[in-house]
């Protein structure tokens, strides 16, 4: 049988959607501003009740659980948006970072959040599938000689993701930018073991060729 949604009812709906897109838009902003910042002061900044976030959120964890969570699907989205066909692992792992740069300060600072309040164990759990991902190019590239082998494809991963982590936090702290994250990953290319001027090479050429499909 069919069923047809009473319109008072999908008006609620459609403001609890709406109210809680706000408070997870609003904690981002001020925890990335404060990272001690209390649900009271998210909810006056969002516009809402207390009673209201509390029903989306009923505890700081649970606030913090859900954005470290959105955090990890824009960075398995972002990967998913840059890979091409027959990319080969240099060029592949460039636009895994490029991707993972245009959300860099989101990711990092919810990482942050996240380690901080619900422990390592369910940060692994959350970008296990970037992190896999990740992995996979760099033991494809190792295999073909195009990435430094002294370290497990698993370990070299972790460290150059440290590394990216604190190339966001210095770019974050604007002394030193990079819009494009072109120097990002380029060291992050020389640290896997590409050498310099390839590396540099390789992100401009994606950049070029990413930039000039998207104009035309």
């Amino acid at each position: 049988m069919q069923t047809t949604d009473i319109p008072g009812r999908t008006s609620q709906r459609r403001d609890a959607h709406s109210n809680r897109r706000r408070i997870l838009a609003t904690a981002r902003r001020k925890l990335r501003e404060d990272p001690d910042a209390s649900l009271d002061s998210i909810s006056q900044a969002a516009g809402v009740a207390r009673r209201t976030l509390y029903g989306h959120f009923p505890s700081r964890h649970a606030l913090i659980a859900d954005l470290t969570q959105e955090a990890g699907n824009e960075l398995r989205q972002a990967f998913a948006g840059a890979r091409t066909a027959d990319a080969d692992p240099v060029e592949a792992m460039t636009r895994m970072v490029l991707a993972a740069w245009t959300v860099g300060d989101h990711y990092r600072v919810l990482i942050a959040l996240g380690r901080r309040h619900l422990g390592e164990d369910e940060i692994r759990t959350t970008l296990a599938p970037a992190r896999a991902e990740a992995v996979a190019t760099l033991r494809r590239g190792q295999r073909e000689g195009v990435f430094a082998d002294h370290l497990p494809a698993p370990v070299l991963a972790r460290a150059l993701e440290a590394l990216m982590l604190a190339l966001a936090e210095e770019n974050a702290a604007c002394p030193w930018a990079d819009p494009t994250g072109a120097a990002a990953a380029t060291a992050f290319l020389v640290a896997a073991g590409v050498a310099p001027q390839r590396a540099a090479l390789q992100v401009q050429e994606v950049i070029g060729r990413d930039r000039a499909a998207g104009d035309g």
